[in-house]
């Protein structure tokens, strides 16, 4: 038997405001090495269902509207079957630096904490985190993933 290669195909994250996450996240994927020729947009209304979907070869994010019942709920990251946050991870630490040069001037963002080196988590990881306009958590990061966990993945 052959064991599954551990890796995300895509996620989709129910935002507040999907007409201002989708202007926010048009701004940022493109930084992020997504190509926006590949996004689409989908709409069923029987389901009250409308997203935004930002496809690529290695993976794909959408973002979706919450159902009407759940509209005026806040964000909250620690809520059990949230997402905490979204790590992109980077090249180099120059590319992270080059990312947050850009991300820190866009329209909604909040920066948490600019790019520095986080050694409790690896010596080298080195990342910076901001939020969206609805406040998800976001981070941008490089470190030596393989040399830390081992195998050729």
């Amino acid at each position: 038997d052959c064991a599954m290669r551990p890796r995300i195909d895509h996620l989709d994250i129910t935002v507040k405001d999907l007409d201002r996450e989708e202007v926010f996240y048009d701004a940022l994927l493109p930084l992020l090495g997504f190509e926006l020729t590949m996004k689409a947009k989908g709409d069923e209304p029987a389901y009250e269902y409308r997203a935004v979907d930002y496809s690529g070869a290695e993976f794909s994010l959408s973002l979706i509207c919450p159902r009407p019942d759940f509209a005026e709920e806040t964000v909250c990251r620690r809520r059990p079957g949230a997402v905490h946050h979204l790590a992109f991870g980077a090249d180099s630490r120059e590319e992270v630096d080059r990312v947050y040069a850009q991300v820190k001037d866009l329209p909604g963002v909040t920066i948490v904490s600019p790019p520095k080196l986080w050694a409790e988590y690896t010596p080298d990881y080195y990342a910076f985190f901001f939020k969206d306009p609805d406040g998800i958590k976001l981070e941008v990061v490089h470190f030596d993933r393989r040399g830390w966990f081992g195998g050729s993945v």
